[in-house]
Parts: structure tokens; sequence; C-alpha cells
């Protein structure tokens, strides 16, 4: 019971054959996925999915989102997703693509910020953008299925398209435009959040990713601060709280088994860590929920 909380591959998801692709387009129709998603989990893939129809009630990062028809579902790496509930009736047209499709064939990371730093993991389309995204999601499926020599080439150029258009929707929800061109320092910022998803199970001083980063320090906490209004330090308290707290829902798991799980020195050392960041005790925060 001390395994931190299960991280999943895309060939847990793809069938036979499908091992290493960079980019998969389930049938859910024929296919249940084989791993307990009502539990918290992470995955090392992005997936952009469009509900056509029913309800779910999802988890990222402990935050709830109601997904209904209409619905766009971003799911980036390394985030703590959990579905709580699916409807029998839910549907709904997804495609999951790995970080290397990504850095590899287009860098679209850079210039697409929902698929960085989402504003939020679920967001209403209008009727008309949900038939756009839907005939987009149709065609990649039609061309996923369909054998061509240069079927692989094929499926990167038009998820490239729906990536824009995602992307382009999301920058119209928000209120500021489009997102700028993204600074050295924001780019450190990018990366500093990427390590302390990785590594504040064990790493949780600022010196391993200033160190990690090449920066100082202070430094790193500074350009944290201006970017995040939070501390380097309070980054990384709040992510370790965040794994605790998910890692609580299980209440087969003892505190002193989260404590180790997370490479506490020891039980109480957990418990101040928990209660000075979260103004709970991991027992009263049980209790809480």
């Amino acid at each position: 019971m001390t395994e931190r909380i299960p991280t999943y591959e895309l060939p847990a998801f793809a069938g036979p054959g499908q091992a290493n692709a960079e980019v998969f387009f389930p049938d859910y129709a024929t296919a249940k996925p084989r791993i307990p998603l009502q539990q918290p989990y992470r995955g090392d893939y992005y997936k952009i999915s469009l509900c056509l129809r029913g309800r779910a009630e999802l988890k990222v990062n402990l935050a709830p989102y109601a997904v209904t028809a209409g619905c766009l579902v971003l799911a980036t790496p390394d985030v703590i997703k959990e579905w709580v509930s699916v409807s029998e009736d839910y549907e709904t047209l997804s495609i999951f693509f790995t970080k290397d499709f990504i850095t590899t064939n287009n860098g679209s990371t850079g210039r697409l910020s929902f698929l960085v730093q989402p504003t939020t993991y679920v967001f209403q389309l209008t009727a008309p953008e949900a038939d756009n995204v839907a005939l987009s999601f149709r065609f990649l499926q039609q061309k996923y299925n369909t054998p061509h020599a240069h079927r692989s080439n094929i499926l990167k150029n038009i998820l490239n398209g729906l990536l824009y258009e995602v992307g382009a929707i999301h920058d119209r929800s928000l209120a500021g435009g489009p997102p700028a061109a993204k600074s050295r320092g924001q780019a450190l910022v990018v990366a500093f959040k990427e390590l302390v998803q990785m590594h504040s199970s064990r790493e949780r001083s600022v010196r391993f990713y200033a160190d990690t980063l090449c920066v100082t320090p202070k430094h790193l906490s500074e350009l944290v601060k201006e970017a995040t209004g939070k501390t380097a330090g309070e980054w990384i308290a709040a992510a370790v709280v965040l794994e605790a707290k998910a890692l609580l829902e299980d209440q087969a798991r003892t505190v002193y088994q989260v404590a180790e799980c997370l490479h506490f020195t020891d039980q109480f050392a957990f418990s101040r860590f928990f209660k000075k960041t979260s103004g709970l005790s991991p027992s009263a925060y049980r209790q809480a929920g």
C-alpha cells in the first residue's frame, strides 16, 4: 500500500499492435479501457475528447468537473485524474497523443497554451464550435482507420489542424486574447512546474529544482512568484499536499503509509507538513471529506 498514484502510458489504452503509436484514436464501442479510471491516476500522454451525449463527473487535481454534451475535455501529462461517475449513455470522441508527438513533430507545445497551462480542463463549446470540432474528429477517425503508406504523416497533419482549431477556441474563451510568445523566464517556470510534477514526492527543496534548471534558488523563486503569484517553495508544497490528498482518499491507506509513500522521515513530520500547508491534519482532512 506504499505505491504512489499510478501513471499510465499510452499502451494501457491502445490495443495489440498499437503499443508504439504516437497517435491513438480509441473505439470505445468495441473496447473499454483496461485500467481503473474511477481511481486517481496520471497519464504520460495528452488527450482531447469531445462529449457527444451523456454525463460524466471528472476530477482533475481533485477539482470537480461536470462533462456534458458539447464539452471539450483536456488531459495533459502528469495531472491527477479520476472519473467519479460515467452515465451509461456517455459517448465521446477522443484522441490520445504522446509528448514526443508534440515536441518531435511540430513543437506546438510552445505555441498552444492550452497544452502547457490549461486555464480549465473542461470547457463548454457553442453548438457551432462543437459541430466543427466533431467534423474534425470524424475526419481524423476516418483516416486513422484507413490503411495508407503514409498514414502516420497524414494523421500528424490532421491532428495538427485539430490542435490549432481547439487552441483558437480556447484562446477566444479567455478575456486576455491570444497568448504572447514565451520569454526565457516563462519557459523556466513551465519547466519548473513539470519538474515539480515528476519529483515533488521525493524532492521538496527549491535548490534541487534550481540546480536542475541551472539558476539560483532566489532567481527561480522570483520568476515563479512573478508568473504565478506563489513562490517556488509554495508550488512544491502545494504539489506534495495535492498528492497526499489524493492518496488519503483511499481509506485503506494509513497516514503512516501515505507519509512513507511521499518519503517523509516519519508520520509526524508528514502530519506537521500537511497541517502547515493545508490547515488540517491528515486525519481531519479525511473526516472533512
